[in-house]
């Protein structure tokens, strides 16, 4: 089987073309080579199927690196864009892509250099809030505040300043082996029966902030698109941030703008690793 390594902001996904290739048994195959010391390494496994429905140029299927299925990726979609038009699927005088996932079509901006996608934006459709505002809820015996957001997929957005237990624990400069060991406790929290992803934010100014994510099925990631989105979207609606939020990750940089109607858009580099046969 062919496969691509690509990354945004260092949120690492194996990509298969399956309008060349067939896998038979997607999850298992994504625990086998997300494996970071005996398959290729990764965070999940991205599908790059034909659309079925016709609308769209192709179809993103997301596996985290437990074998779940996903259902939006923001990093994983500005690198199946670029895919999508590096590879030949799309025509090279296009600028957009559309591409379907089970959260829907989406429309991705391409910015090309030299025959080759380095950037992209995504319109995330319109963000929701899960939650109260912010809501109440105990963790692992802290007492804490989170806000939910929907951006084609589930995050509860810690903002520090309205969690002293998570200042004084110092959530963003934990050791990864400590972040992941309370990373298990919010993903598996009785308040959401089906996990979620858990963004930590440091507010730096109303335009700029810090995020940390442990992501459902992953574990930490450098960099999380849609929860960037979700936590710019909490942000916003709480009062704390304006409507373009620049969010430093582990990994790299992004943009996110909010509409008037909620709609939301983020922007980042996609980049292509390697290519090679499992």
């Amino acid at each position: 089987m062919k496969f691509t390594k690509m990354h945004g902001c260092g949120n690492d996904y194996i990509y298969v073309n399956c309008f060349t290739e067939k896998v038979s048994n997607p999850g298992e195959l994504a625990i086998k080579i997300s494996d970071r010391h005996f398959g290729v390494g990764s965070d999940g496994l991205i599908l790059i199927k034909p659309s079925e429905s016709g609308r769209a140029d192709a179809f993103m299927q997301l596996y985290n690196a437990d074998g779940s299925a996903g259902t939006m990726c923001g990093n994983g979609i500005r690198c199946t864009a670029k895919y999508v038009y590096d590879h030949g699927i799309i025509s090279p005088d296009k600028r957009q892509a559309l591409i379907d996932t089970p959260a829907g079509v989406k429309n991705i901006d391409l910015t090309v250099e030299n025959g080759k996608v380095i950037k992209a934006r995504v319109d995330m459709g319109k963000a929701k809030i899960t939650s109260e505002l912010p809501e109440d809820i105990l963790v692992h015996g802290m007492k804490l505040k989170f806000i939910g957001a929907y951006t084609g997929t589930e995050h509860a957005v810690y903002f520090l300043e309205d969690n002293p237990d998570l200042k004084e624990k110092d959530f963003m400069k934990m050791p990864d082996s400590d972040f992941a060991a309370e990373g298990v406790f919010f993903e598996n929290h009785s308040r959401f029966p089906n996990r979620v992803n858990t963004e930590f934010i440091e507010i730096i100014s109303r335009d700029e902030i810090n995020m940390r994510v442990y992501e459902r099925g992953s574990g930490e990631t450098l960099a999380c698109g849609t929860g960037a989105t979700g936590a710019a979207f909490a942000g916003f609606t709480a009062g704390k941030l304006n409507r373009e939020v620049l969010v430093h990750l582990r990994g790299g940089d992004l943009v996110i703008n909010i509409e008037p109607d909620n709609t939301c858009f983020m922007t980042g580099p996609a980049v292509e690793v390697f290519s090679g046969e499992y």
